[in-house]
């Protein structure tokens, strides 16, 4: 019987298997994740419509229309709000990196004023119009521009602590910058100083230390304060801006573009210089989405409340502080949303070249 021949067994060759890693699509926000993410603006468009339309209603009372100590009491939940929502370790921001902070600051205070007087002088604005631009460009940085950090992947302990320390200074920086500038501009040269800090000290800084204080003592408090804060400061800011609205129904309609333009130009040259000055100085850039949004939102409800302190309740001049708030809003969302998208674009070229130099080294 022959021997069965047998060839030679070739080498096994085992090859290593390399994952490859799929790239995340960037998928398309569903109208419900538009919806949910937008939805303090489509609350601003939709009350402040209700609150321009009540009377054609027929309805009995106008629940739109607030005496000041209601409007004061609703920035003070606002600045209540705040407070609650501060985390102690979002403060160690100031430690941390306390010449950022300062930068803020600082840009916050001299940038945006110098904005709103440029803006008066060179469209001529005259009167409580004037006066209203002023103020938008005088008071600190608003607590939505914390939300849209978030949203934008910004470094969202840093935005806090720009608010925070600008709104715990702003009975300082406030009267004192209206003092200069809504004199030069508006011709008004009784700004009461120590009445406004005065006022300030008690419905804006008094209400973010008791928040903060009595949410770190309490811990149901806490678990509270992390849902409802946020919620109950956005319908403080609502409702503030409908009874601007409520006061103004006759005077909204004979609003100028001159006015809006002017607005828009302090938005977006504030953004503007909130990015260059953190270009300037090599923040990282979710330090820099940070100072953008929050030197270029502004705290346009307690500007609102100061209108009508300064000019009576009703005036002209809550009407630039009110649709400030309309466009900051619009503005700030599209810039988060824009970096947001960037962001993704981003991670996915990022993943798609990885996956192609694992596979190419093979």
């Amino acid at each position: 019987m022959k021997p069965r021949w047998r060839s030679p067994s070739a080498p096994s060759i085992r090859l290593r298997s390399v994952p490859i890693m799929a790239a995340p699509a960037v998928r398309r926000l569903t109208w419900q994740q538009i919806l949910w993410r937008n939805a303090l603006l489509f609350w601003l468009v939709g009350t402040s419509a209700l609150a321009w339309g009540w009377p054609i209603l027929g309805m009995r009372g106008d629940p739109f229309h607030l005496p000041s100590w209601g409007l004061w009491g609703l920035v003070s939940l606002t600045m209540l709000s705040l407070g609650a929502t501060i985390d102690a370790t979002e403060l160690r921001e100031l430690r941390t990196r306390p010449a950022a902070v300062l930068l803020g600051v600082c840009v916050q205070c001299t940038w945006m004023p110098l904005l709103a007087w440029s803006v008066v002088q060179v469209l001529q604005l005259d009167g409580p119009i004037a006066g209203g631009v002023i103020l938008v460009g005088c008071v600190p940085g608003a607590m939505a521009s914390n939300v849209l950090t978030l949203l934008s992947g910004g470094n969202v302990s840093y935005s806090i602590s720009l608010t925070t320390v600008a709104t715990l200074l702003s009975p300082v920086t406030v009267p004192l910058l209206l003092t200069v500038l809504a004199h030069v501009s508006a011709g008004d040269s009784l700004v009461d100083h120590w009445g406004i800090s005065r006022t300030l000290t008690a419905t804006v800084v008094f209400p973010v230390v008791l928040g903060y204080i009595v949410k770190e003592r309490f811990a149901a408090v806490r678990r509270i304060a992390r849902v409802w804060a946020p919620r109950a400061a956005a319908l403080a800011l609502l409702w503030i801006i409908a009874s601007v609205v409520a006061d103004n129904r006759d005077r909204l309609a004979q609003v100028e573009w001159t006015m809006l333009s002017g607005l828009l130009m302090v938005n977006l040259f504030g953004y503007a210089g909130g990015w260059g000055a953190g270009w300037l100085s090599g923040l990282p850039l979710p330090m820099r989405k940070a100072l953008t949004l929050e030197i270029g939102m502004q705290n346009a409800g307690l500007g609102t409340a100061l209108a009508g302190a300064l000019y009576g309740a009703g005036s002209a001049a809550q009407i630039p502080t009110a649709a400030y708030t309309f466009g900051c809003m619009l503005t700030g969302t599209v810039l988060a949303g824009w970096w947001n998208h960037r962001a993704a674009a981003v991670t996915a070229s990022s993943a798609i070249a990885a996956s192609r130099d694992a596979a190419s080294s093979v």
